[in-house]
């Protein structure tokens, strides 16, 4: 008769594997995945594993990948600390037209943050297409830092319920939206260019080291994203 394997791990173990679990820092790291940023997808995929592996030499770190799409598409992975499984999830993702869905991501960080703590968040969008005073009144009180990082230099914009676009007056750029959301979330903003993958990585990179260290982590990292944001904070 063959002898089973023993698949009952010790108590000692499970204890062990318990609190790492407690103690991982999480991060949620959410994208649009509208048709105008799919010129810089690709780029912004293969940067999420260096943020990743940032994150790792500092200590452990869940990431949970949101992102929004198409006509009413707003989706989710599960939590991960795995950065093979990560990278695959992100490169299955691909753009599709559509107008932002900023709340709906402050209303999933809110009810995330409510079952377990997270410890920041950050979205990279290029466009505001939604009214700004409903975002605000959400990102109030929200209790996770928030980073937003700004692709271009486009205006605020948002589609009514008649299906017609209403232009703000005067006209306000999303980086003042994005710059109030900031403030509102005890978070940051940065804004990148199409292509700058160098500066781009260095925030995603800040962000990761906020999320498992705090303010000392970031200060420590010492590159010109994590200082530009550690300004902003204090």
């Amino acid at each position: 008769m063959p002898i089973e394997m023993q698949t009952k791990i010790s108590p000692r173990v499970a204890a062990l594997l318990e609190k790492t679990q407690a103690t991982r820092a999480r991060l949620i790291f959410a994208y649009d995945c509208t048709a105008s940023r799919e010129p810089t997808w690709d780029m912004a995929s293969s940067l999420q594993t260096t943020m990743f592996e940032e994150a790792a030499k500092i200590g452990g770190l869940e990431v949970q990948l949101v992102w929004y799409r198409g006509g009413n598409e707003c989706s989710n992975t599960s939590w991960t600390a795995d950065t093979v499984e990560l990278a695959k999830q992100m490169r299955r993702i691909r753009c599709e037209s559509g107008a932002t869905q900023i709340l709906r991501v402050l209303k999933h960080i809110r009810e995330e943050n409510a079952r377990k703590k997270v410890d920041a968040a950050l979205l990279v969008s290029d466009a505001c297409e939604e009214p700004p005073q409903g975002l605000y009144d959400t990102a109030a009180g929200l209790g996770v830092p928030v980073f937003w990082f700004q692709e271009g230099h486009g205006l605020a914009l948002y589609v009514d319920q008649r299906g017609e676009i209403v232009h703000e007056h005067p006209p306000q750029k999303v980086e003042q939206v994005f710059r109030e959301l900031a403030r509102l979330t005890n978070g940051a903003y940065a804004q990148f260019d199409s292509g700058a993958a160098a500066k781009l990585g260095e925030l995603l990179q800040a962000v990761a080291a906020f999320a498992a260290g705090g303010m000392n982590a970031l200060a420590d990292l010492r590159t010109d994203g994590a200082r530009k944001l550690l300004g902003q904070m204090r």
